[in-house]
């Protein structure tokens, strides 16, 4: 298979700082280089030729470096598989999933043994927010003692949360399934309201950070959806089958606000 390499002009432009290259040419030439072997050996020739400054100062770093990683333990072989993970969660993220998957199995017990909400079932009551909790932990400045190196990578953007994101739901998502089958529960009156509370999140948190935007959209649902239906065992309009048209609206347009703010995930901001 031939693979496409990139051209020496975004490879001189990259050398020289980038300023001259679009934001996703930036992009597309330092995930490129993380897997290519010959256009990294390309840049360093053009970087030692062209940009002296430059090499002047990887070579400073690297002399510094040498002699600790002489001595750095290597990592274990068994611990390997895990790379390809983190590209996906933190390691903060693990105990946030095991606890939204806890809550979500004993919103269905209660939902299964009558105690809950009377004609609501729990499961649905609960779909919305389960997956905001760990959207923000994986995002969260508090939870993520590698916040800052994480916003300053190349891909620290809409690239890294939206992949975040889809690994949170994808534990959640699969569990509401069962949940909702069990219940009877149709899957689209769990399912567009649970996107589309993960997309505002993301939305308001481009603004606000993502885990005050967590914290907000939580709070607003836990009063003005959880605590009604609790107090009078009926569901209200969000939970009916009539307000899906809404749920879909909503979704668009947190998509939408993402996808026109997706420089604002670059910034340290996003983290609070």
């Amino acid at each position: 298979m031939s693979v496409e390499h990139a051209s020496m002009r975004i490879i001189e432009g990259y050398a020289h700082g980038g300023t001259d290259l679009a934001a996703d040419e930036v992009w597309a030439v330092e995930a490129h280089l993380e897997a290519c072997r010959v256009c990294r050996d390309r840049l360093s020739a053009v970087v030692s030729a062209g940009v002296p400054a430059m090499a002047s100062l990887v070579d400073t770093v690297w002399s510094g470096l040498e002699p600790q990683l002489a001595v750095t333990a290597t990592m274990p072989r068994g611990r390997r598989w895990s790379a390809p993970l983190s590209r996906w969660m933190t390691p903060t993220m693990v105990p946030w999933l095991a606890m939204v998957m806890g809550v979500t199995l004993l919103a269905l017990l209660l939902d299964l043994s009558d105690t809950g909400s009377g004609e609501v079932s729990l499961v649905l009551l609960l779909a919305p927010v389960l997956p905001v909790l760990g959207v923000a932990a994986s995002w969260s400045r508090g939870l993520d003692p590698a916040y800052e190196l994480t916003a300053s990578v190349p891909r620290a953007g809409l690239y890294l949360v939206l992949r975040r994101t889809a690994s949170v739901l994808g534990v959640v998502v699969p569990v509401l399934l069962v949940g909702g089958w069990v219940t009877g529960v149709m899957v689209a009156q769990w399912l567009l309201p649970c996107l589309a509370f993960t997309s505002t999140t993301l939305a308001l948190g481009g603004v606000v950070g993502v885990t005050r935007a967590a914290v907000v959209l939580s709070t607003v649902w836990a009063g003005m959806v959880v605590a009604p239906t609790l107090a009078t065992s009926r569901a209200t309009f969000a939970l009916q089958t009539d307000g899906l048209p809404a749920w879909g609206l909503i979704l668009a347009i947190g998509i939408g606000v993402v996808i026109a703010r997706r420089g604002a995930y670059t910034v340290l901001g996003a983290h609070r």
